[in-house]
């Protein structure tokens, strides 16, 4: 293998090069982005960048020591065996990597709607962001209640329309509901159960007729996976490019990635995509090491976090109708959780609110497998390490 190429110059795409180079690759490396920036971090645009406490995220990597021919403005078109068609011409392959990420879901309408994806969607974001003015979120899921909390902050009046019943649905299901009482007091409008059917020049008309005025409109409600360009290329497409344990696609010599990979768990038992940074970082290792003839399996206990209205949300595993376990009172005290546990009496996920010791605990305990003695879950006095049996 003379040539790698990795599509995507995003956090997976640069841990892909420099992966690369830790296992000794010796030979050309090019790293194509559609983005003119070099590779940065995502999760802080949401967070530092959007309240004004960063202007720049860039991945602390040196392209040059790595050796690496970056093209950044450069897209792929098209793939076939050994060829990557781009924006700028055939590029030729020996060993590819995918890590093209995902792109935000926008609604119908002719009216300004903002996405949160990029660097420039941050800035230009965080520009609006002025006090008096309206601003509209549609959608409260992980991104629509950080930018909520970053529009209060910035003194905006702000109303956040949801489709579902309660915040966080689609990650947390009905335990979301425990979070809506924090809108009300950072002073923001929730909407729940409203529908968008449009986004206009002044605002949004809902499914029932009724209007919501605002001076800015942000769309929150998701993201697919960038690979609409991979159409026809002999990868299997499945919400998501389709890998197996070890992140190899059905074509030789091609690996995938980040938030675009959609690979088998054996922790799981199915098939997983996950959105969050931890993937990122992590998947690149496996993915190149696969490229490079070796059997690595990525199978890790999914992580992510969140920051909003002043508390920190953070969530680990995969749950799917397991037994709900509440971990303290949400409506007395902002330090409380979530435990979903199998038949088999194992964690399978966990969430921690302003509990971090618990993420930290709960994680391990999903990661080695042990048996808990769930009647001690619901106790906050009790260290979920001390809740296995013994």
């Amino acid at each position: 293998m003379n040539h790698v190429v990795v599509v995507g110059a995003g956090l997976a795409g640069v841990r892909s090069v420099e992966a690369l180079r830790a296992r000794g690759f010796a030979g050309t490396i090019t790293l194509m982005g559609e983005e003119a920036h070099r590779p940065y971090d995502r999760p802080p645009l949401s967070k530092s960048v959007l309240l004004g406490e960063t202007d720049s995220t860039i991945v602390d990597s040196d392209l040059d020591a790595l050796e690496v021919d970056f093209r950044a403005g450069v897209a792929a078109k098209g793939l076939r065996p050994g060829v990557v068609e781009t924006t700028e011409g055939e590029l030729a392959y020996d060993g590819l990597v995918i890590a093209t990420g995902a792109r935000p879901i926008r609604l119908r309408g002719d009216g300004a709607q903002h996405v949160l994806r990029t660097i420039d969607d941050a800035l230009e974001l965080r520009s609006l962001l002025v006090a008096g003015r309206s601003v509209a979120v549609i959608g409260a899921g992980w991104i629509g209640a950080e930018v909520a909390t970053a529009a209060r902050r910035a003194g905006c009046e702000v109303t956040v329309v949801e489709a579902a019943a309660c915040p966080l649905a689609a990650a947390l299901g009905p335990v979301g509901a425990h979070t809506a009482s924090w809108y009300a007091q950072a002073g923001v409008e929730l909407r729940l159960g409203a529908q968008v059917a449009s986004v206009d020049h002044d605002g949004l008309t809902l499914a029932d007729g009724s209007r919501i005025t605002a001076d800015v409109v942000v769309t929150g409600v998701g993201v697919r996976p960038a690979v609409e360009w991979l159409a026809g290329s002999g990868v299997e497409l499945d919400n998501g490019v389709v890998t197996d344990e070890h992140l190899r696609t059905a074509l030789p010599g091609v690996v995938a990635a980040g938030d675009c990979a959609a690979w088998w768990s054996r922790r799981y038992g199915r098939r997983l995509r996950v959105e969050h940074w931890d993937t990122a970082l992590g998947a690149p290792e496996v993915a190149v090491a696969a490229l490079l003839g070796g059997d690595a399996v990525y199978d890790p206990v999914p992580y992510f976090w969140s920051e909003q209205f002043g508390h920190m949300v953070q969530y680990a595993g995969h749950h799917d109708g397991e037994r709900l376990i509440l971990r303290g009172d949400p409506e007395a005290d902002p330090r409380w959780g979530v435990c979903w546990v199998g038949e088999d009496d194992r964690l399978v996920a966990v969430l921690a609110v302003n509990r971090p010791r618990d993420l930290l605990q709960g994680r391990r305990l999903i990661e080695g497998g042990q048996r808990l003695a769930v009647d001690r879950l619901a106790d906050t006095a009790v260290a979920l390490r001390d809740c296995t049996v013994a």
